[in-house]
């Protein structure tokens, strides 16, 4: 056991042996490929000749230097390949001149150094002494080391991220085998002679980097060889590495309590050894902490899994093309990427959550009894939850309480949060899988991220919804604001001919108006009833005279003060409307004119045709208006000077209805001057001549006008 160099360069040679075994296997044809297994041959030759010098009686010389020689050139042959394929993406070019040759004549100088530092001969053929050869060799020594260490140092600065991110195990590898040579010869150089304990050491060095230089190897996928560590070695083999140090630093630590403790010396480090070692074992019986260090060494000393560019642009072409049911379609299409046959998905927004969708499995039963407290732990900690690992390991999901349908239904593997803007919009759930039976990290960073991108699509499809509601509610109401104010006018017929009823209740004439008036308000009663079932406020646009219209309009309102009187310009005026509804735009502006006239002042009505045109004007010597009310209030709705008996949608609707037909309501008036109304309408084409140019408005949607 005293020959440490033995073991420490034996250990050495049996790893890189081992790392090159694995290479043969399995690599491929590559460019990097032979230099990075003449490499590890190399290595665990000049190990392996180390090793075996130590038990004879005197080292052979010779063949380490020249072992170690061939270690250090197959070793930079690979780094100036690497830059060779950073900067152009040919081994065998540098900054466009091929460079064997040049490569050649290196490693033959190189052996000649080798072998000048292995043949004693050589000495006495230079005329140099012992002390100066030595010191020769020491000095090439270094500079070889010192000229890994630059290459090392230009390929990981030229390096992309991405190249930095593979590379950089092999950087550390080979950087501590070249620093360590030159602080060992730098040392030998300055006191003279090498240090016997730097040497021995050297041997456990060279053992500790090849880990990192198998992780570079797995990662790099340019070199493409496909060499697999075990994730299940790397992480025991950290876990027990963590436990060695942390009980090392423990007994440092209990040893300095003993020898400063005095009397209680001992007691004290019997009692933190306990301690410590129950901490130590809490620790590794810790789920969670094991979870959280599976995923550290997965992230950092393994390769990926998926190519989350092309899973991306997959996945957003997939909810890019859902149509009709999105809900469902978000499941099916979240599914596969956890080899799941079925799903459910429940809206979390406002409101208890509520089943939106099931896809290829029946909804649960007992669902009425709610998801307990699972919407708000998911949008506190963004967590996909197995519902099997939360069997196994409930500390894992500390403060989590599902209901019980949702923790014994033995269906339901994958509980996903859809996040979106830090807000949770759905919870979906998978069924369990037949293919698939654990998920790693990988699988839920990919499923956490596409449930962030469906998150975005079911909020946005959630909120067309609610736009689609608020619409139908919105022109319901806006519909009953118009019944409601036709109804109030019907109500004013009624209400007149009550009063006028024990007056005039023995004249038949009185009777037989009274009968018209009547029939006309169940007309018009039947006709808004018609109106709020089938959502639409006009019925089907027709030819309208605007003469016998207008004459209609004025008789009705005779019976109020002051009396309108009609002027016509034209005896055909027609256009293209609603009969009715044109009679209610005049008949309120009419209307409006009679309250807003004193009993002794005039209301004139008058229609004029030109240019495709056709011009209503309502004018009266009432108080008038000033600029501001024209400007802010008068078409405005539910804004009425009236008080009480006012509603103020009248003139909203009218100017409305009117723009509805392609015309417009113009108002002229002062205060203490009148008012003058202009409603000007496209004129209807005469038969057999030519149609006049017209401006006309496209009519309503539809569907902003159903009622639900």
């Amino acid at each position: 056991m005293g020959n440490i160099g033995l073991y420490t360069y034996l250990v050495a040679a049996v790893a890189f042996a081992l790392l090159a075994v694995l290479i043969i296997v399995q690599q491929r044809r590559t460019a990097v490929g032979p230099a990075l297994l003449a490499g590890c041959g190399a290595t665990a030759l000049w190990a392996g000749t180390v090793a075996l010098g130590t038990l004879a009686e005197y080292p052979p010389l010779a063949a380490i230097q020249l072992t170690e020689a061939a270690r250090n050139l197959a070793w930079l042959f690979l780094l100036v390949q690497l830059l060779c394929l950073q900067n152009g993406g040919d081994p065998w070019r540098w900054q466009g001149r091929r460079w064997r040759g040049t490569f050649a004549l290196f490693a033959l100088a190189l052996l000649v150094v080798a072998g000048l530092r292995g043949l004693a001969g050589a000495r006495s053929a230079l005329g140099l002494n012992v002390s100066t050869y030595h010191n020769t060799m020491l000095a090439i020594s270094l500079l070889v080391s010192l000229a890994g260490l630059l290459l090392i140092e230009q390929l990981y600065r030229n390096g992309t991220q991405a190249e930095r991110w593979s590379l950089k195990y092999l950087c550390f590898s080979l950087g501590t085998l070249w620093a360590y040579d030159f602080f060992m010869y730098a040392e030998a150089l300055l006191f003279r002679q090498l240090d016997a304990n730097l040497w021995q050491a050297r041997g456990l060095v060279t053992a500790l980097v090849t880990p990192w230089l198998a992780v570079a190897i797995a990662r790099n996928r340019d070199w493409q060889l496909e060499l697999h560590v075990s994730r299940q070695v790397v992480f025991h083999t950290v876990t027990l590495m963590g436990a060695g140090v942390y009980l090392l630093g423990m007994a440092a630590i209990g040893y300095f309590i003993r020898f400063l403790g005095g009397s209680w010396g001992g007691v004290l480090q019997v009692g933190f050894l306990a301690a410590a070692l129950g901490l130590l074992a809490s620790l590794l019986f810790s789920g969670k902490l094991r979870a959280q260090l599976r995923v550290l060494l997965s992230k950092h000393f393994f390769s990926y899994r998926y190519d989350y560019r092309e899973e991306w642009l997959k996945f957003t072409q997939a909810l890019a093309a859902l149509s009709d049911n999105v809900a469902e379609g978000i499941i099916a299409t979240m599914a596969p990427l956890a080899s799941s046959p079925a799903g459910l998905l429940f809206a979390a927004g406002e409101g208890a959550p509520r089943l939106l969708a099931h896809w290829q499995m029946p909804p649960p039963e007992r669902r009425h009894e709610g998801l307990g407290n699972l919407p708000a732990w998911l949008a506190r900690t963004d967590w996909v939850i197995d519902l099997r690992e939360l069997h196994e390991q409930p500390d894992l999901y500390e403060g989590l309480e599902l209901p019980t349908w949702l923790r014994e239904d033995p269906q339901l593997w994958l509980i996903i949060p859809l996040v979106f803007r830090d807000s949770l919009e759905g919870i979906l759930m998978l069924r369990r899988s037949d293919l698939k039976e654990r998920l790693n990290w990988e699988d839920r960073d990919l499923l956490k991220t596409a449930g962030r991108q469906a998150a975005s699509h079911l909020a946005q499809h959630l909120a067309a919804e609610a736009l689609v509601e608020a619409r139908q509610f919105d022109a319901f109401n806006r519909l009953s604001a118009y019944v409601i104010h036709d109804l109030k006018n019907i109500l004013a017929q009624q209400s007149l001919i009550v009063s006028n009823a024990e007056k005039h209740r023995d004249n038949p004439a009185f009777i037989d108006d009274m009968i018209a008036t009547v029939g006309n308000s169940v007309t018009r009663m039947q006709r808004l009833m018609e109106q709020m079932r089938s959502g639409v406020r006009s019925a089907p646009a027709g030819r309208v005279d605007l003469r016998p219209l207008l004459e209609q309009v004025a008789a009705e309102r005779a019976e109020a003060r002051p009396a309108p009187t009609l002027e016509c310009a034209a005896d055909a005026c027609p256009v293209e409307a609603d009969r009715d509804r044109l009679a209610t735009v005049f008949g309120h502006l009419v209307q409006n004119a009679q309250e807003a006239t004193p009993d002794d002042g005039e209301v004139r009505l008058s229609l004029a045709c030109s240019d495709g045109w056709v011009t209503v004007t309502v004018s009266d010597s009432g108080r008038g208006m000033d600029a501001g009310f024209l400007r802010d209030r008068l078409f405005r709705p539910f804004d009425s000077t009236k008080g009480l008996t006012g509603m103020g949608i009248g003139a909203f609707e009218s100017r409305e209805y009117v723009r509805q037909l392609g015309g417009d309501i113009e108002v002229e008036s002062a205060p203490g001057e009148g008012t003058i109304f202009r409603v000007r309408i496209p004129a209807l084409a005469q038969e057999g001549a030519d149609e006049p140019a017209r401006i006309t408005a496209a009519a309503p949607d539809p569907a902003d006008l159903k009622t639900g």
